[in-house]
């Protein structure tokens, strides 16, 4: 899922979203709460009219500004009173509200609102955070009053696998519609983060749908899909293509760099995009050293056609029984700094 916290995907528009491939995009349940307000989307026709996006939607519960956000928040039995980043004001989000702003907004998946600790806490905080995470859990359940949307309970328990194990066996049993893995990709690295989600995944029902949150990196997907994970988001695509980092199949390109001031060659020969079918990487470089509107568009299509390309890749070989050979071969070309 290509990420629009604020109720768009950043450079592009919805057409071009669906002419890439893409099926589900993200949204915020913080950010649209704190501005333009879920009261204001609700009026308008739910967010789908407001942003003109027809496909899926899933909004995050906020959680991981909890997180993020940390020293603007305050944690309770009944929830996170915070003071917003935009204008200092004071708010209360509470399991409940988070479940009641999602369903203003119309969100096809919801998230209930979670904890998530930083990875180096110690162990009695991190179980004291789980527990926390998973009476909100079920206070979200008990609040949802719109059954026919969506609602993924979120699963914590940092990077301790019996916490992990825990977190799945005490919520699998409830009635949600999905399961998520959070407080991963904060920091610890990414063996531990494939060990803990290993051990994660195993406790996890098979016949739900598994999210992993805000990761990641081509490789991450390609090794948790592995692990068992359906459904991903992650603002890596969008933020390296402002940044002019650009991923290929050949491996990341850093459009500004001088080599490429006067290459005539498209960015990835073997790629379909609309960029890299009509512009060089010469021009590409001159938009983004010259600050182009354009260049953060043009980079923008690129980088998440190519995560939708793959994506369809990893299910194409997932459906004919082949991922084994499919993540050997990845492994490889990683290996090797390049893509497959």
């Amino acid at each position: 899922m290509p990420v629009g916290t604020g109720g768009s995907v950043k450079a592009v528009t919805p057409d071009e979203l669906r002419s890439i491939g893409t099926g589900m995009i993200l949204g915020n349940t913080y950010h649209l709460y704190l501005r333009p307000g879920h009261e204001v989307i609700r009026d308008l026709g739910g967010l789908h009219r407001f942003m003109g996006w027809d496909g899926p939607i899933l909004t995050d519960s906020g959680g991981f500004q909890v997180f993020s956000l940390s020293a603007l928040c305050k944690l309770s039995e009944e929830g996170v009173v915070f003071q917003s980043h935009l204008d200092g004001s004071r708010h209360l989000l509470t399991p409940e509200k988070v479940v009641g702003i999602q369903e203003s907004l119309g969100s096809d998946v919801m998230m209930c609102l979670d904890e998530c600790p930083p990875h180096s806490s110690p162990r009695e905080c991190v179980e004291s955070s789980l527990a926390l995470t998973n009476r909100w859990a079920l206070r979200s359940l008990e609040a949802r009053v719109r059954p026919e949307l969506g609602l993924f309970a979120i699963l914590q328990g940092g990077m301790h696998a019996d916490l992990r194990r825990r977190a799945a066996e005490s919520l699998r049993g409830y009635p949600f519609d999905g399961f998520a893995v959070g407080g991963l990709s904060v920091g610890e690295g990414r063996e531990v983060m494939l060990t803990t989600l290993a051990a994660t995944t195993e406790h996890m029902p098979e016949e739900k749908p598994r999210y992993l949150m805000g990761v990641g990196a081509p490789v991450d997907l390609v090794e948790a899909v592995a692990l068992g994970v359906d459904l991903f988001d992650c603002v890596l695509p969008t933020r390296n293509a402002r940044n002019g980092m650009l991923f290929t199949s050949q491996g990341r390109v850093a459009i500004k760099l001088a080599r490429f001031e006067r290459d005539p060659a498209p960015l990835d020969e073997t790629c379909g995009c609309y960029t890299c079918r009509n512009f060089s990487r010469a021009y590409l470089r001159h938009l983004y050293k010259s600050g182009e509107i354009l260049a953060s568009r043009l980079n923008t299509l690129h980088n998440l056609y190519y995560y939708q390309t793959l994506m369809r890749r990893i299910r194409h070989a997932v459906e004919a029984g082949d991922y084994v050979r499919f993540l050997a071969e990845f492994r490889q070309s990683e290996s090797r700094g390049s893509g497959v």
